[in-house]
């Protein structure tokens, strides 16, 4: 069993605000749990910026010098509760880490990053701090786990040779389950998102143009989520008129029974990484028409568990949702297919299977 510092500089993963990155975030601690290894939380510094304040982001980094030495301090004057290996979930130009380096240096541990991603159009701007502390980490990290194979192009330059490793996106597939869906009656589409503005607002607004195209079809929409842009999602899907329910934010466990009895899921996932949503839906047997961006199309296989249509499309959306309302074997036998890739490439117990072997390796070598 190892003791494993764990730090997620964009979001902790114990606050209180729900989002997808904390939800991959108490994901990870689990498996690693789950791994049989002892997790502690290092810190909880956000050293995130939205803004592009360089001075801000120049506080953050000073903060997190005073941190990073009080927490070297602390470990080697109580060794016995040092860390065997720090694990840093998730940094990019807005949010890097400034602890895990340093830590891991002065104490001589491996220094793992899952989920990173580079933008070289951010070498120089107002967050030129965050990339430069972005490229730093990779080049020491010890091993970086990529969810998204989309990220390797722009993270592997940086990266020690042969640092870079993949691991599928992953959850607990025992809290979803498929209930019999009615012969007859509408379709019952459903989706999950954050309400706030940018990508999430842009996806919004392509469905709700898409589905407009399908009024003279039988489906109604359940909307999950809540947010800042609330309002503007509203009006977006205001043409849809009484065919839409918004449900607002809900638990896990509301949304998994929610996606029980759904039968197709929609999202253009405009710039997503990959979709926890989309993930819920599969684990859940039900079919889901996405957009093919980021890593969207290593959860979904096209014309197996779903459709995938082009980025931003309008009309692709729609043609491809069109064609599971209208043929719902189709659609559940999608779905059956996505809850069996769900279980076998997915779940929680094999993922943590994989972080054991690749952890177990950097020790050894590490040792070595």
């Amino acid at each position: 069993m190892a003791r494993i510092a764990f730090y997620a500089p964009l979001k902790p993963p114990d606050h209180d605000v729900p989002s997808g990155d904390r939800r991959v975030a108490r994901l990870f601690v689990e498996a690693l749990r789950l791994a049989g290894n002892e997790v502690l939380v290092a810190s909880r510094l956000r050293s995130f910026d939205g803004d592009g304040d360089p001075a801000r982001q120049s506080r953050i980094a000073a903060r997190a010098d005073t941190i990073a030495y009080r927490l070297i301090d602390r470990w080697r004057r109580r060794p016995q509760t040092a860390p065997d290996l720090w694990f840093t979930y998730h940094l990019y130009y807005k949010a890097p880490d400034w602890l895990g380096p340093a830590v891991s240096q002065a104490l001589r541990i491996p220094y793992v990053i899952a989920e990173a991603s580079v933008a070289m159009k951010r070498a120089a701007g107002p967050w030129a701090l965050g990339h430069c502390g972005v490229v730093e980490a990779l080049r020491r990290a010890d091993l970086v786990i990529g969810l998204n194979p989309a990220d390797r192009e722009g993270v592997q330059p940086f990266t020690r040779s042969r640092a870079w490793m993949e691991l599928p996106p992953f959850l607990d597939t025992r809290l979803y389950r498929q209930v019999p869906r009615a012969p007859d009656g509408p379709a019952n589409l459903v989706t999950v998102a954050m309400m706030r503005s940018g990508d999430k607002l842009a996806s919004y607004r392509l469905l709700g143009a898409a589905l407009a195209r399908l009024l003279n079809l039988a489906w109604t929409l359940d909307v999950i989520g809540d947010g800042p842009a609330r309002d503007e999602v509203e009006a977006a899907l205001a043409p849809l008129g009484s065919r839409v329910r918004f449900l607002g934010e809900a638990s896990g466990t509301e949304v998994a029974a929610r996606l029980a009895g759904a039968d197709l899921f929609v999202w253009p996932a405009i710039n997503e990484a990959y979709g926890m949503a989309l993930l819920e839906a599969q684990a859940s047997g039900v079919a889901v028409v996405a957009g093919n961006s980021g890593g969207v199309g290593t959860i979904i296989a096209d014309g197996e568990t779903g459709l995938l249509t082009p980025p931003g499309e309008i009309d692709a959306f729609a043609a491809a949702m069109r064609q599971l309302i209208e043929d719902p074997a189709r659609c559940a036998s999608f779905g059956e297919a996505a809850q069996r890739k769900t279980l076998r490439e997915h779940d929680l117990a094999a993922a943590a299977q994989r972080l054991a072997a690749m952890l177990s390796t950097l020790r050894s070598d590490r040792a070595a």
